[in-house]
Parts: structure tokens; C-alpha cells; sequence
């Protein structure tokens, strides 16, 4: 009994210590899987950091909004470049759907609270967890200490709400868009169908196809026997290769074996001459399908063995951005090179020839060295450009966005201050630095794990210590709320929902497939859009979720304010 109150004191006075503990388990916790069932990280961590509390430890106030503010402005950090590429006139219609789906996540969450009769913190907290966006925790509690009587609300029942309306507002919006999504639109093959077609719009150049492992190397290079009756005309690797892009096919030379020796230097004027054996990389389902063509595929393991690149690169370049995949391919610098994936705002879009790239886009080049360092330059910048965090740009991004919202630009409506508040000029700042990186690249640079970590442990260290605080008086605001919370909850997550795929559909008139997208995005539920794709069997409605994201990330956040103001 001694050691144990020596330990509970310890952690009292180091209640840093608490806090990674409760990282490190709930970390762990989030990982577990019931079948296709998991709490997920947040809502785990959420969870431990309730029980840790339950030794009534103290942490100062500072550590939570230091963490939260790191977050917010890596999330807008992250979604910049794509949130003002929806302002352009072709990104319109996924704007102003995203802006009704989040009304509706606004609307039907006050319109539940206000039936129920919840405070303002109980709203906030069905808010954060009906629509998963758990930064309205941290901005709802600003909003609601800068009301006349902020001070004496009791906030403790906000994490609880949070928590029991995220379980359904995390699994039951990946069930209402991978299974009942796809039926209210006319059934699985439908939706799978309108996929097919609009790739077969875009161009049919994608990644993976129907019958290919996921697995396999999207970019393949394979070496022929040249045996057809058309290379007795002397053709020249150019020659081959506008030919090959006449039947549709993207295929490169890349090495050439001729009268036994490995030619040093193969250029678009080499000729090939019957016999010859050729190195060529192009998309794994057209290059296996050219043995037909050119002739047998044979094994050279000298004439194979060369180095190929993959490089990361970021679109920046204003000849690059906007431009067509068709277009971009076609281009003398992108000779020999292809586009393995495009990452846009986290997320992997399928590589379409009718598609375009938008700035901020991360392309996987795939080439011989020289070739692919030719082509980096002319789309934007090898990614990252710099191990170093840009901190001049990250610390004045938080303090004059936090400034700038919260403060200058305040006003009243009668006794009440109305602002974005510190947390929300702190997003709206994380939105500017990253369209700026986008454009100058070497400003502010923030590489991939940094940003990560800026996200993801700055998030989950705010919530475990939301947790920790209100271990002690969880358990008495959960029977406070009662079991029909859930229920409530569960009708604030599925009226947005259902209603934006038949607004989606017969308002918007997007194509199926990408609707499904565009409603995952505007929800900023990653795991619904994967839910969807894997019941289609199609990457497609990704394509729909980009902008939506970055536009429903940054109004749902911003509705923390709002849904305070709605009920005070």
C-alpha cells in the first residue's frame, strides 16, 4: 500500500509522465481490430487518458493548448494547397458541396441538442464526435471561456459526449457509405459501373486494373526480343515509341542489346534492328501484354541490371499545375519517365491520363537517374527539399494567425464576443503557410514526418490530457447524458450522410462513384472513403475527396465556434 501511494504521488508531481503513458497505451489500444471494428487512436487514448485520471493528476493548462495549436496548423498546413485549388472555377462544384454537407453536419447537430435540451458543452462534445472532428473540443472550450459566464460553465460533460457519439460517428459513417451508400444509388454494380465509366472518360491509364495483385510494381521493366516483322524496316527507338503511343500505350526504351553487346548510349535516333533485345518500362498492363507484339520475352540478367530512381516530387511549377496527365507525359523532359502515384492532400488518387494535377500534388516519378532528374524540375520540387523544419514560418503562422482571429478582428453581438477565436485563426493561418509552400517551396518547408508528428501526437496529446482532467467526473457525466445519447448521436452522424448522396446525385449531379467520395471528404472520414472503395472495387471516388476534405476540415472545425454561439 505504500508503494502504491508513492507511485500515485510520483505521477502527481510528474504528470508529464501520465501523459505518455497514456499515449503509449493508447497507441496500442487504437491497433486492436474486432473483425472490421476498432476504436481507433483518438477515442483510445481518449479513453486511457479516463482511466489514468482516476488518480485525480493535475496538468497545467498550457501543455494541452501548446499540442492542440501544433495540430490545427498542421492540419491546415496540410490541406492548404488543395483548399485554394477549390476555389478555382473547376473546383467550385466540390466546394459548394462540401459547404451544404457541412451545414448539414451544423444543422442537424443543433437541431438534435436543441430537442434534448444540451448545454453548451454537451453540444459541443455531439458536435466532435457524431461528425469525428475532434479539434471542436479544443475550439468550443475557447469559445465558451470567452462568454460572459464561460468561466463557470462545467465543460466536463463535452469529452463524454465526444466519446460515446464517435464509435457510431467513426464505424457507422463507414457502413452508411461502403453499404447502404452504394444501394441507395442503385446497388453495388451501378456504382461500380459509373466508376468504370468515368475512368474509361479520363483516359484508362490507372495504377492497378481488375486481375492484377495490388501488390504488383505498378512500373515494370522488361526486356523483348525484337521479332515482329516491323522491325525489319529499321525503325528508331523514337519511331517505336510513337507507335506504341498510337495504340494508347506509354512504353519507353531503355536498353538495347545489339549483335550481343549492350549499346552504351541509346538515344531517340538508335535504330533497332531484328534480333536486338530491348529494356522496356512502361505500366505493368501494357508491358506484359507486348510479348504478343514485339516477341518473346527473354532473361538478361546483365542487360537488366541498371539502376532506376523513384523520386518524390511536389507540383509547383505553374506549367505543371493544372495540367493534364496526357499533357504532362507527352513532354520531352518526361521522356522515359513515368508517374508511378499521385499523394494529394494524404491521399491516393488513381493515375488517369485525363486527370489533373493540382499544385501541392506529391508524384512518384520512375526512371533511369538522368532521366528522372531532368524531369523533377520542370513539374516542381524533389520532396523533402530539406530535412529542416521551416520554424520562422510554423512559430509566426501560429502567433499572427492566433492574433490576427483572436483577437483583432473580435467583435460583440450584445455581451457576446464573437471570433474564430485563437484556435481557428491558428487554421486559417496553417491554410496560407501551406498554399505559400506550395507555390515558393522554399519557404516554410515542413517534411512528412514532421507534419505527422505535428498532427498526430499533437492531437492525441491534447486529448489525453482532456482525458486525465476529466478522468475524476467521467463517469458521473456519462450517466448525466444517459444511454439515448448514442441514439441522438447516431441520427446526427446519418442525416448528413444519407442526404448528401442524394443531394450529390440528383442536385450536384456528380457521377456516382465520386459522390460517395465527395460525401467521405466533406466528413473528413478517411474511413468511410476506404469503406467505399473497397465495395466498389475502384480508387475512383478519391477523386471526389481532396477538395471536399480540405474544405469540410476546415468548416467543421470552425463550427466548434459556431454550434457554442448557435446554443449560448
Amino acid at each position: 500500500m505504500f508503494a502504491d501511494i508513492h507511485f500515485i504521488d510520483f505521477l502527481r508531481a510528474n504528470p508529464a509522465l501520465a501523459v505518455f503513458v497514456t499515449l503509449a497505451l493508447g497507441f496500442l489500444v487504437g491497433k486492436l481490430r474486432w473483425r472490421s471494428f476498432s476504436l481507433g487512436t483518438v477515442t483510445s487514448v481518449l479513453l486511457v487518458g479516463v482511466v489514468v485520471g482516476q488518480l485525480k493528476i493535475e496538468i497545467p493548462e498550457p501543455a494541452k493548448t501548446l499540442f492542440f495549436l501544433l495540430f490545427l496548423f498542421s492540419v491546415g498546413y496540410a490541406v492548404g494547397p488543395q483548399f485554394f485549388r477549390g476555389l478555382k472555377r473547376d473546383g467550385l462544384p466540390q466546394v459548394g458541396f462540401a459547404v451544404v454537407v457541412c451545414l448539414l453536419c451544423l444543422g442537424s447537430t443543433w437541431l438534435c441538442a436543441t430537442l434534448m435540451g444540451y448545454d453548451v458543452a454537451q453540444a459541443a462534445g455531439l458536435l466532435a464526435g457524431s461528425q469525428t472532428m475532434s479539434a471542436v473540443l479544443g475550439v468550443a472550450t475557447d469559445t465558451i471561456r470567452q462568454l460572459p459566464d464561460g468561466q463557470a460553465i462545467d465543460l466536463d460533460a463535452m469529452p463524454v459526449c465526444y466519446a460515446v457519439t464517435y464509435i457510431f460517428g467513426t464505424a457507422g459513417s463507414a457502413w452508411i457509405l461502403g453499404t447502404l451508400g452504394p444501394r441507395l444509388l442503385g446497388g453495388v454494380e451501378k456504382v461500380h459501373k459509373a466508376a468504370l465509366d468515368l475512368e474509361s472518360k479520363l483516359g484508362d491509364d490507372v495504377s492497378f486494373t481488375a486481375g492484377f495483385d495490388p501488390a504488383a510494381r505498378a512500373i515494370v521493366f522488361r526486356a523483348y526480343k525484337a521479332e515482329n516483322d516491323w522491325f525489319g524496316q529499321r525503325h528508331t527507338v523514337a519511331e517505336f515509341e510513337r507507335y506504341m503511343q498510337s495504340q494508347k500505350k506509354l512504353i519507353f526504351v531503355e536498353r538495347l542489346r545489339q549483335r550481343g553487346r549492350i549499346a552504351d548510349d541509346v538515344t531517340p535516333r538508335t535504330t533497332i534492328y531484328p534480333g536486338d533485345t530491348l529494356v522496356v518500362s512502361g505500366r505493368r498492363q501494357y508491358v506484359i501484354e507486348e510479348e504478343d507484339w514485339i516477341g518473346t520475352e527473354v532473361e538478361d540478367a546483365e542487360l537488366t541490371n541498371f539502376s532506376v530512381q523513384s523520386l518524390p516530387v511536389v507540383v509547383s511549377k505553374r506549367g505543371a499545375a493544372g495540367q493534364y496527365v496526357r499533357n504532362i507525359l507527352k513532354r520531352k523532359e518526361m521522356h522515359g519517365v513515368n508517374i508511378r502515384s499521385i499523394l494529394r492532400a494524404g491521399v491516393k488518387i488513381p493515375v488517369l491520363a485525363g486527370g489533373k494535377l493540382d499544385a501541392g500534388d506529391r508524384l512518384e516519378l520512375v526512371g533511369l537517374p538522368q532521366d528522372v532528374r531532368r524531369a523533377a524540375p520542370t513539374l516542381g520540387f524533389s520532396d523533402p527539399v530539406s530535412e529542416k523544419t521551416g520554424m520562422p514560418l510554423v512559430g509566426l503562422g501560429i502567433f499572427l494567425g492566433g492574433l490576427l482571429f483572436g483577437w483583432l478582428l473580435m467583435t460583440r453581438i450584445g455581451a457576446v464576443p464573437l471570433s474564430l477565436t485563437v484556435s481557428g485563426g491558428v487554421l486559417i493561418a496553417g491554410l496560407f503557410c501551406g498554399w505559400l509552400h506550395a507555390r515558393y517551396p522554399h519557404v516554410g518547408n515542413i517534411p512528412q514526418p514532421t507534419l505527422w508528428f505535428m498532427n498526430n501526437v499533437g492531437l492525441n496529446t491534447f486529448i489525453a490530457i482532456v482525458g486525465i482532467s476529466t478522468g475524476p467526473t467521467f463517469i458521473q457525466g456519462f450517466q448525466e447524458v444517459g444511454w439515448s445519447l448514442f441514439l441522438i448521436g447516431a441520427a446526427a452522424t446519418s442525416i448528413p450522410l444519407v442526404a448528401g448522396i442524394f443531394i450529390g446525385r440528383y442536385l450536384f449531379r456528380f457521377n456516382d462513384a465520386l459522390t460517395l467520395g465527395c460525401v467521405a471528404g466533406a466528413r473528413t472520414t478517411t474511413a468511410a472513403l476506404g469503406a467505399v472503395e473497397e465495395t466498389i472495387q475502384s480508387n475512383v471516388p478519391s477523386m471526389g475527396y481532396t477538395i471536399t476534405y480540405a474544405i469540410g476540415n476546415t468548416l467543421l472545425i470552425i463550427w466548434g465556434v459556431v454550434i457554442v454561439l448557435l446554443i449560448a
